[in-house]
């Protein structure tokens, strides 16, 4: 039976991960998770797409966002309490991020690694700019049957950036969930479709430098879905909120009686 291998949050949008031992997932999905984004100072978002080298500065809030720390990959630590200055929206990749730029001292010690002006924003609501499908999901079957068809001994889940990481699983289980329901912990997951990935996936988990064509490898063994994209995982609203820890088991509470158009077949 699958299990949590690892939980991981980014608490600014693109810097790097924090991994809980444990979390508490409500409707928004993990409070602290994607709380804070950048822009430039035209307010356009400066995203990994954009700088990739972002997900070597650390960060870390708490529940209410009212602090926040970036460490960088020299050492330096910056941490200050949060206070809030002019109001922004955000086009954010078909959303749109509704908060408050911080007033502080992060978007200035970012400049040297994003090599531009950056502003630091908090979003007004808990959850970041998701409306929907809070929480993700990926299993190491699914990772070990990319890294075959990749020709890798291994493939780090982190370059997926997914909430729920399982240990466990057939490859591709977790599309076998979509339409679904499952338990993890005290939780309970709707498990809704197939995660269309993009060219972040590409660039190593620590460096941000594009060391991987995941997404042409993704697609060649298991084709494009509308002609176009490349799903790996699955996205999951929350049923009901609760507690997850490490080691808790996948219990699978309902699944579809069909087989969900969403999810591509996986090749062999």
């Amino acid at each position: 039976m699958p299990s949590v291998a690892r939980f991981s949050i980014a608490p600014v949008r693109s810097l790097g991960l924090e991994h809980p031992t444990e979390i508490e997932v409500t409707e928004r999905g993990v409070v602290e998770d994607r709380r804070f984004y950048l822009t430039d100072e035209s307010n356009r978002l400066i995203d990994r797409i954009v700088v990739g080298r972002l997900v070597q500065v650390a960060a870390h809030t708490d529940r209410d966002a009212t602090m926040l720390r970036l460490t960088f990959p020299d050492g330096t630590v910056i941490e200050d309490e949060v206070q809030l200055g002019e109001a922004v929206e955000t086009p954010i990749h078909g959303r749109t991020g509704v908060g408050h730029v911080v007033i502080g001292p992060w978007g200035e010690a970012l400049v040297p690694i994003a090599g531009r002006t950056i502003r630091v924003v908090r979003c007004d609501r808990p959850g970041g700019t998701r409306s929907g499908n809070p929480t993700s999901i990926v299993s190491d079957g699914s990772l070990h049957e990319l890294a075959r068809h990749a020709g890798l001994h291994a493939v780090d889940a982190r370059r997926f950036r997914m909430l729920i990481d399982l240990h466990g699983a057939e490859a591709h289980e977790e599309d076998t969930w979509i339409g679904g329901r499952i338990q993890i912990g005290d939780a309970i997951l709707l498990v809704t479709k197939a995660d269309a990935r993009c060219a972040i996936t590409t660039q190593h988990p620590e460096s941000g430098d594009v060391d991987l064509d995941t997404l042409r490898t993704i697609i060649a063994y298991r084709g494009p879905r509308e002609g176009k994209h490349a799903d790996f995982g699955v996205l999951a609203d929350v049923e009901r909120p609760g507690r997850m820890r490490l080691g808790d088991e996948v219990t699978v509470l309902a699944i579809p009686t069909e087989d969900p158009a969403a999810a591509p077949a996986a090749a062999g």
